[in-house]
């Protein structure tokens, strides 16, 4: 049996970070498999690449080293993109210092804590389209106010619960789910908590293992790498390393 007959149920959980540039990609991909398998139940999970300042000083030895280094990475992942949308130039020319995590990673969770999944993801895309396209710093809170502002989301419910401490712990309960799967990079799917989809895959591949999962009924234990990895943004001892 087959997803075609979109009639399978199917937990996806997509793991990705604000700032991760092989996620921009891979939201787009995503948001097109959920549109022609519209049975997923999809549920966005955090991910920390740089969750504040002390990180990126641990990570590049200062948080003035970090935006050089990742605007290769952006060259990489803008040609895994589909539509090529990074802005590169633009964003070398802003003087900010590259964003941190936290802000972003809450935003969007408060956004899926009020009004569930959907709009987790319309504030996470709308952060990646202000930082990858627009180059808006995304750690800036008059910045995030005004994407959330963009959706339909109530905004004083969400101003109150990204203020509620719960929604940090939350994230925080995402990167122990991160720790407790063994994964190593952003983005990553894990299929019905057993199967390891890494990386910024092509959409293809990414249906063909849905499919290849739904019609097979693997019953595996532990979680499983389905296929070979793709480019992503690792943490390899401590340091952020996109391919």
């Amino acid at each position: 049996m087959k997803l075609m007959n979109r009639s399978v149920e199917m937990q996806v959980e997509f793991f990705h970070d604000v700032i991760c540039s092989f996620c921009f990609p891979m939201s787009y991909r995503m948001r097109e498999v959920a549109k022609k398998y519209p049975k997923l139940e999809i549920i966005h999970r955090s991910f920390a690449l740089g969750w504040e300042k002390e990180q990126f000083i641990q990570q590049f030895g200062s948080h003035e080293a970090v935006k050089p280094e990742v605007i290769h990475h952006w060259e990489s992942a803008n040609q895994n993109d589909d539509e090529h949308r990074f802005n590169i130039e633009g964003m070398k020319e802003q003087d900010f210092l590259f964003p941190t995590s936290k802000n972003g990673l809450k935003a969007a969770k408060a956004a899926g804590m009020i009004a569930g999944q959907e709009a987790y993801w319309a504030v996470f895309d709308g952060l990646q389209q202000a930082l990858f396209i627009e180059n808006r710093d995304i750690s800036d809170m008059k910045i995030i106010d005004s994407i959330v502002k963009q959706t339909s989301i109530d905004f004083d419910a969400w101003k109150t619960q990204f203020e509620n401490p719960e929604t940090e712990q939350a994230v925080m309960e995402d990167l122990q789910r991160v720790q407790d799967y063994g994964i190593q990079g952003a983005p990553a799917i894990v299929v019905n908590q057993k199967y390891l989809i890494s990386g910024a895959q092509p959409q293809e591949v990414i249906e063909q293992t849905i499919e290849q999962i739904a019609e097979e009924g693997f019953q595996l234990k532990g979680l499983t790498l389905m296929g070979s990895d793709a480019a992503a943004c690792n943490m390899i001892d401590g340091k952020w390393v996109c391919d």
